[in-house]
């Protein structure tokens, strides 16, 4: 492997035409320059320079070392250049529901990242049972969940309004048994719509099972049954309320974080904020 303190002696010599010009600019004596030069030369096997020219010059051999030689230094300067940014260097892992990965989220994230350029932001769309999980086994550093009660240990936790949806084409009265649109299992609303309809004692059966807020959206606007979702993520779908399911109560949606201050408590705050003004709550 080339030393590139022998490869930066090489080049300097060659810049300069003079050891003398070469050992001023890199700030050392002329028989430390010749003696990183020799032992460059002896690495290769070859002489690169012709000290016999005035002023000196590559030999063949140089001159084919030169290019690489340069390269090789400049590769090294932008490494160091860029081990010395911080940018990115710590990371916060996120996860959040899909449904809340928001413009309004995002540009939260896209604000903090821009006050932190050393934090790389690791977030995970998921359902809210798999982030908690995760975050009690310690894999993520901070979650929010949708959950019927926030624990405990919420740092934050907002009301979001629930309703039943059935597309805005839905015939005046629904067949019997009743089809439902539902995510899979483990989603709190799955649990909490069926729930629901055995309360009414009402037969139902599954028509459409999601894995994603658009596909069970997508799935009530084609009018393939009923679904219960927030009130917040319909918005721009052909969907309707379903008078025949009302006073659905609401969920918690709660931010839970590790403790200690700094930048976490500050994007918890800002995770905060976009929470508070989508349930239409004070921060």
């Amino acid at each position: 492997m080339l030393d590139p303190r022998l490869l930066r002696a090489f080049a300097a010599i060659v810049d300069a035409g003079s050891f003398t010009l070469a050992a001023d600019r890199l700030s050392m004596t002329q028989s430390t320059i010749s003696q990183q030069l020799a032992r460059l030369e002896e690495a290769v096997g070859q002489v690169l320079i012709d000290r016999a020219a005035r002023p000196v010059q590559p030999t063949a051999p140089g001159e084919r070392l030169l290019g690489y030689a340069r390269r090789i230094l400049a590769l090294q300067q932008e490494a160091a250049s860029a081990l010395s940014d911080p940018a990115g260097t710590v990371s916060l892992r996120i996860g959040v529901p899909e449904d809340l990965v928001s413009a309004a989220m995002a540009q939260a994230f896209a604000d903090f990242a821009r006050r932190h350029r050393e934090i790389h932001l690791d977030v995970t769309a998921g359902l809210s049972r798999e982030l908690i999980r995760r975050y009690r086994a310690d894999e993520l550093d901070t979650v929010i969940a949708k959950e019927p009660a926030a624990g405990p240990d919420h740092r934050a936790s907002f009301p979001e309004p629930m309703a039943w949806f059935e597309s805005a084409d839905a015939p005046a009265a629904w067949p019997n048994p009743l089809p439902l649109v539902a995510f899979p299992p483990g989603g709190l609303y799955r649990e909490a719509m069926f729930e629901r309809v055995e309360q009414e004692q009402l037969r139902w059966y599954l028509a459409f099972t999601g894995n994603s807020l658009h596909n069970v959206l997508v799935a009530v606007e084609a009018g393939l049954g009923l679904s219960l979702l927030p009130v917040n993520a319909v918005a721009g779908y052909r969907v309707r309320r379903c008078a025949a399911f009302q006073g659905e109560p609401p969920i918690a949606v709660s931010i839970y974080a590790r403790e200690g201050m700094g930048p976490l408590s500050e994007l918890v705050e800002q995770m905060a904020a976009v929470l508070a003004a989508r349930c239409g709550q004070p921060t």
